[in-house]
């Protein structure tokens, strides 16, 4: 069972007394307890200012098992007093505290080479929330990447209640605002690269208490745009149908070492009438990746390279009003036509004859066949005052939903299916990079709910709900593995019902 306790890093820098006041060379803060913390080792935060009397020249933070021999995990860069008569940390230090234990997160990630600054301007009110959640976020990858074996379960347990509370939900947004959407990636592959070894460790030794949130999603509306972007390790989705493990570790290897990263795009427009308010919403551009959490040298020394893995198969979305009774009737348009099929057949014949001077007659035939398929499939539909967009993937082979069948064993092997050499054949139904996008083009059918006029001047909150299916069928490789992986997402957004067209 996990422990309630919670520590304050950043009440903890600030309140630090001053320097000519510490009994002391160094001072510490636990930072995750146990069940039987009195008997077991915890990991603590402690700040040491280096030997100088009286007055230190800089201080270094550090976390560490706090065994009888204390075991060092992770040390900061000094942080140098500005002054011989500075007695405390001032604002600059502890930004420059927060900037390194960013940067420190991000060495833990594929990419070593990335580097977080600090904007320009100066902390916000929710600026503690942040430096916690990052604070947390290190001492967490400490925690798997450096601890101790019989320390990790009891830390790791206390830090997952801590990290997936709600409080550090909402400063884990304003922290990826304060990233930038660059460093937002890269931060979210190496918290899922984490969250994939731990688990892997978890199944290794028959664990089975609940991992750090494995889906991480955030949300915006501004401008006529509702966003929402989410992240999560293919390890910790859902398993439809479960489906026998592969034997093959290198397989295994390029299966799991991936995360979905998505985002939604929807356009929303609001129009005032006589009697109503009319809200239309329609798809924008919704974008569906499977992106490694490793290095391509890694994938290809341990797996089967970047390119075997899993393909997004089905994308769902629900959008519902919060307040039904202002609702007064909800209109879809058409789904697109089922998948079609057109085949074209061209046949030639060529003929020549050798010169005169010598005996012959030379002949070809000549014949193509031309394939044109629509492998996704765009429906709307309605229930209640929820208005549900489904996209489906169909074979190309016989056209069922890819999502919800098994391929047949012959056609696994293959070596022409539609689905192998899925990233670079010419009629692939996704990018290079093996995800998809979905943009107003082509699924730009709006869905409008009538609203009732009184709500003239308020603010609507609208649920947005949605399931992503990933897939895997063989790419390359000749194996008969399959499996089809399910998440969902949640996010409340806001409409203001003002300034109306």
């Amino acid at each position: 069972m996990a422990s309630n306790f919670a520590p304050d890093a950043w009440a903890w820098i600030t309140s630090l007394p001053q320097f000519s006041q510490w009994r002391t060379n160094a001072m510490s803060l636990c930072i995750c307890t146990t069940p039987s913390a009195s008997s077991q080792p915890t990991m603590n935060l402690s700040v040491v200012k280096n030997l100088p009397i009286p007055q230190p020249s800089y201080v270094t933070f550090s976390i560490f098992a706090n065994y009888s021999v204390p075991i060092s995990l992770w040390t900061s860069k000094p942080v140098h007093l500005k002054t011989k008569t500075q007695q405390t940390l001032d604002e600059q230090d502890t930004i420059q505290v927060f900037v390194d234990v960013v940067n420190s997160v991000l060495r833990y990630g594929p990419d070593k080479k990335s580097s977080f600054r600090f904007p320009g301007a100066q902390p916000h009110g929710n600026f503690k929330d942040v430096f916690n959640i990052v604070f947390l976020s290190l001492a967490f990858l400490v925690c798997i990447y450096e601890a101790p074996r019989d320390l990790r379960p009891g830390c790791l347990d206390s830090l997952r209640a801590q990290l997936t509370g709600s409080k550090c939900r909402d400063a884990a947004k304003n922290l990826v605002k304060m990233l930038g959407a660059n460093l937002e990636d890269q931060w979210m592959q190496t918290m899922n690269l984490a969250v994939t070894n731990w688990i892997i460790e978890l199944r290794s030794s028959n664990h089975s208490f609940g991992v750090p949130s494995p889906l991480f999603s955030h949300a915006l509306s501004a401008n006529g745009l509702w966003k929402v972007q989410l992240y999560c390790p293919v390890i910790a989705m859902g398993m439809e149908e479960p489906a026998e493990a592969t034997q093959d570790e290198r397989l295994l290897f390029s299966l799991v070492y991936q995360q979905v990263e998505s985002v939604i795009q929807l356009a929303y427009r609001t129009v005032r009438r006589d009697n109503w308010i009319d809200v239309e919403v329609k798809v924008d551009n919704i974008r569906c990746d499977v992106d490694s959490l490793v290095s391509e040298t890694l994938m290809a020394e341990r797996g089967y390279g970047s390119e075997e893995k899993h393909f997004p198969s089905r994308v769902m979305l629900q959008i519902t009003p919060m307040q039904q009774s202002d609702v007064l009737s909800v209109s879809v348009g058409k789904s697109n036509d089922n998948p079609t099929h057109e085949f074209g057949i061209e046949k030639g014949f060529e003929g020549s004859f050798d010169p005169p001077n010598s005996f012959g007659l030379k002949a070809s035939v000549t014949e193509s066949l031309t394939l044109a398929i629509r492998p996704w499939k765009f429906e709307q539909s309605v229930h209640g005052n929820t208005a549900t967009l489904n996209w489906f993937l169909h074979d190309g082979v016989n056209g069922r939903e890819v999502y919800s069948s098994k391929p047949s064993k012959l056609s696994l092997l293959q070596p022409r299916a539609w689905f192998r050499d899925r990233y670079s054949n010419a009629y692939r139904p996704f990018t290079k990079q093996g995800g998809v996008i979905f943009a107003r083009d082509e699924y730009g059918d709006s869905v409008w709910w009538k609203i009732c006029g009184a709500t003239l001047g308020k603010t609507m909150n609208w649920e947005i709900r949605g399931w992503i299916w990933l897939t895997y069928w063989p790419n390359k490789q000749r194996t008969f593995h399959s499996e089809t992986r399910w998440l969902e997402f949640r996010e409340c957004l806001q409409l203001p019902l003002t300034n109306l067209s």
